[in-house]
């Protein structure tokens, strides 16, 4: 039988109520195997013999592995390409900003350089998006709350993280108790990232999004819209025949009342089927009872399995004016970053890298730091 990863927190916590240890001792264990890779169960200091014990015969330090690193030529984004236990792969992405970039009330922000982590929730996904290449994968298995911590813990290694974006392979809200059980874990000890520099990404899974709020409050919630109607939502999106717009936005519109955060609108620009005047005034008109920001996406092309254009500058510029001047909507323009190693937004389908690419370039504003403006 597979070991299970330490990082497993209702696993490692149930095995140590069933055992009569305390679980004070998890938060210890955790911190000594971030900081040491490498470690037998043995080298812990100060755990109980049972401890010991039952670590050896029921847990692995990791249950993956980093198979490749992969850096991008703008020198600011890393790809990981991690193998799991069962021998599948996911991919995980690290992308470094600088906090000063961004503009608070028209001033530089205060802060400096951090990373952001993008993790993988599934083995591939079930969604289908037409734009995605993740989606060409298919469905192959939900990754267990240990193997979405253990994601975070080799990034960490390369880099401070300080943002997570559940936006990697998958859709998280269909992984919905490791999701939630990974999350707990990165907001305690000894990672302690705050909520609030949590983002979940989903394409809209109502019945999920109307427990989220309540499971694991302050996080960041962005929905994958890329489209103000229903048709078009479903063209390109075929999930979207389960989850009706109309009621999609009702959940939301609950979940803000609750929250009381702003949410984000990830749109996907796609030349002729999203993009026109007209879809950016329907845009504006179904969100303009929101607090939002709505992020515009450039399509990133997935070689041959692109059926799409990119959207020119001028459509997207326009597009943004709309909502701006007309409907007074924050609307920003995602910076695609790591499109030389297919690391960036839709571009996450797994390949076996031969080769590393290393450079250097400056440091990027990022998305979370327009959270509160």
């Amino acid at each position: 039988m597979a070991l299970k990863s330490v990082f497993d927190s209702s696993v490692i916590r149930a095995e140590f109520d069933k055992a009569g240890i305390n679980n004070r001792f998890i938060p210890l264990i955790w911190k000594y195997v971030i900081q040491n890779p490498d470690c037998n169960w043995e080298d812990i200091p100060s755990l109980p013999s049972l401890a010991y014990r039952l670590l050896r015969a029921k847990f692995n330090a990791s249950t993956s592995v980093v198979h490749s690193v992969f850096e991008s030529n703008d020198g600011v984004t890393t790809k990981l390409l991690i193998k799991l236990q069962n021998g599948a792969f996911v991919e995980s992405v690290i992308m470094r900003y600088d906090s000063s970039l961004g503009k608070l009330n028209g001033k530089p922000r205060p802060g400096g350089p951090r990373s952001t982590l993008c993790v993988s929730s599934q083995v591939g996904c079930k969604m289908g998006c037409t734009f995605c290449a993740t989606g060409t994968m298919g469905f192959k298995n939900n990754l267990s709350s240990g193997e979405i911590v253990e994601q975070l813990v080799h990034a960490s290694r390369l880099s401070t993280i300080r943002n997570i974006v559940f936006m990697g392979m998958g859709e998280p809200l269909n992984n919905y108790s490791s999701l939630v059980d990974a999350i707990r874990v990165m907001t305690a000890s000894p990672f302690q990232i705050s909520p609030r520099k949590i983002t979940v990404s989903t394409v809209g899974i109502i019945h999920a999004i109307n427990k989220l709020h309540n499971d694991v409050p302050n996080l960041n919630l962005a929905v994958s819209l890329h489209a103000p109607v229903q048709d078009i939502r479903c063209q390109i999106m075929p999930a979207a025949r389960a989850f009706p717009l109309e009621k999609l936005m009702n959940a939301l519109q609950e979940y803000q009342t609750k929250s009381q955060q702003k949410i984000f609108i990830e749109y996907i620009m796609l030349d002729g089927v999203n993009d026109e005047e007209q879809h950016a005034h329907q845009l504006g008109k179904l969100l303009e009872a929101f607090q939002v920001v709505v992020n515009l996406i450039p399509f990133n092309p997935i070689g041959s399995l692109s059926q799409f254009i990119t959207s020119t500058n001028q459509k997207v510029t326009r597009f943004q004016k709309i909502l701006r001047d007309i409907y007074d909507i924050r609307t920003t323009v995602r910076k695609e970053m790591g499109q030389d190693i297919s690391g960036a937004c839709g571009q996450l389908v797994v390949n076996l890298p031969d080769k590393h690419s290393i450079s250097n370039a400056a440091p990027l504003t990022d998305i979370e730091d327009i959270r509160r403006q």
